[in-house]
């Protein structure tokens, strides 16, 4: 795009989108595409998080990719995307909100496919955000928003969490040098550590042996090291502030909201059917998976729920 506005006022200029598209769009009377829908992946993910719904793409499956046209896109402050790496501005990044990432999305259907309204949004932790923020700020935008592993506001254990990564990466003495040390790659690789205990559900871990988990915890830490230590800070400062819980009532598409019993990150009785309740127009379907906060990669064990929720629309 050739500039984005931040909701701070910042304005940068030529930023970067990175997308891909899949399946048939169809056009009505106006010419304007009627069947997009934006999948919305997790904190520092891109867009091949899709990939998340093949098993659900066949014809006449839930989504038929013959019968919608798929839009995902990597978010405003992701690598590939318009972010502090990407822009190579590191620390001088303007600070984003998750509304920025809405807007970021939100501008660039615009330009890019003349999209105004879209069929539906699906998306998975932070992507659920996304979601929820945008059904809230712009009500007729999207006829379905489908919330995963997700919630209405970033409290307790979480912010706890969010918090701790934060103060890692801000106590290194380097962190403000805006450059890449030896200092920060440990620190990078300390954050990140923190956020293991986090994906799988307890159940799963607990069932894992500890020389395994020893093997498993080390490989993540120096998989890890891939990501960029101010796209990690900037990501998780804008989630650590998410909270919308006043404003669910101003949500006006329909809700499905998908819950794990085991999710160390949201688990359904905090957040998903309380966010139910508050929302009209809401159901929610409540995985059973080990998978925990990564249970997005077996949605296929919903698919009745989802057809239903969907030939309901």
């Amino acid at each position: 795009m050739d500039s984005f506005e931040f909701e701070n006022g910042e304005v940068l200029k030529e930023v970067a989108v990175e997308y891909m598209t899949f399946g048939e769009p169809v056009f009505d009377e106006n010419n304007a595409i009627s069947n997009a829908i934006v999948y919305c992946h997790g904190s520092l993910g891109n867009y091949s998080g899709v990939k998340k719904l093949a098993p659900l793409l066949g014809k006449g499956d839930v989504f038929d990719e013959n019968k919608y046209f798929f839009i995902s896109l990597t978010a405003l402050g992701s690598p590939g995307s318009c972010s502090p790496s990407t822009t190579s501005l590191k620390n001088k990044f303007p600070k984003y909100t998750i509304f920025d990432v809405v807007n970021f999305q939100k501008q660039f259907l615009k330009e890019k496919f003349g999209i105004n309204h879209v069929l539906g949004m699906i998306g998975n932790s932070m992507g659920g955000f996304v979601c929820l923020t945008s059904a809230i700020n712009y009500p007729d935008y999207a006829d379905f928003i489908m919330p995963g592993v997700s919630s209405y506001k970033v409290a307790g254990h979480d912010y706890i969490l969010s918090k701790f990564v934060d103060e890692i990466i801000t106590s290194d003495p380097d962190y403000n040098k805006g450059e890449l040390t030896y200092s920060l790659i440990r620190t990078l690789r300390l954050a990140n550590l923190a956020e293991f205990n986090f994906g799988l559900s307890k159940e799963a871990l607990r069932a894992t042996p500890n020389e395994e988990l020893d093997v498993e915890l080390e490989n993540f830490g120096n998989e890890m090291l891939e990501t960029d230590i101010y796209d990690l800070k900037y990501c998780n400062e804008s989630c650590m502030h998410y909270d919308v819980e006043k404003d669910l009532d101003k949500i006006k598409s329909s809700v499905l909201i998908i819950s794990c019993k085991q999710d160390p990150h949201f688990p359904p009785e905090l957040d998903g059917i309380p966010m139910c309740e508050m929302i009209d127009d809401a159901s929610i379907v409540i995985m059973d998976s080990e998978l925990g906060h990564l249970c997005f990669n077996e949605l296929e064990t919903i698919r009745d729920d989802l057809k239903r929720f969907m030939s309901d629309l």
